[in-house]
């Protein structure tokens, strides 16, 4: 898991999680990439990341991935990613295609509505918290 300061380098992630593929005699790299497309107004997104709370989600997934023999890679920015420029890549690998694709898609729906990463939308300068693109993490809110 790595966590960059702005824009990823998605064809040197690419690259290296094709190398780690080959050296662990792995014969599947599923790959996605999000990228900050283009809307209205849109310059871009900043990204916040609760770390402690990302690493324990995240190395919950690996001990999840690992029971299957599948291999987890994540990257994500922190920080501003303008529109054009990735912000998101994952890769499940594995001995075969199988069982990466099986983890892929619950995976990236789960990173998508649990993971502690803050999404906000660059407008006109000024950093605006996306609340109608956003999802609420278990258990957060105010105590009552």
């Amino acid at each position: 898991m790595e966590v960059v300061e702005g824009a990823l380098n998605t064809n040197a992630l690419y690259g290296a999680w094709s190398k780690l593929c080959v050296e662990q005699n792995l014969g599947a790299l599923c790959v996605f990439s999000g990228f900050v497309r283009p809307e209205e107004g849109l310059e871009g997104l900043s990204f916040e990341v609760f770390m402690p709370l990302f690493e324990a989600w995240f190395g919950t997934w690996q001990e999840r991935a690992k029971a299957q023999g599948v291999y987890l890679c994540l990257a994500h920015s922190k920080g501003d990613v303008l529109v054009g420029q990735g912000s998101y890549m994952t890769g499940l690998m594995g001995a075969h295609r199988q069982k990466a694709l099986e983890l892929y898609a619950p995976f990236i729906e789960d990173f998508k509505h649990n993971a502690p990463i803050y999404k906000y939308d660059l407008r006109n300068g000024q950093k605006i918290y996306a609340k109608d693109r956003s999802h609420p993490l278990k258990g957060s809110g105010l105590l009552q």
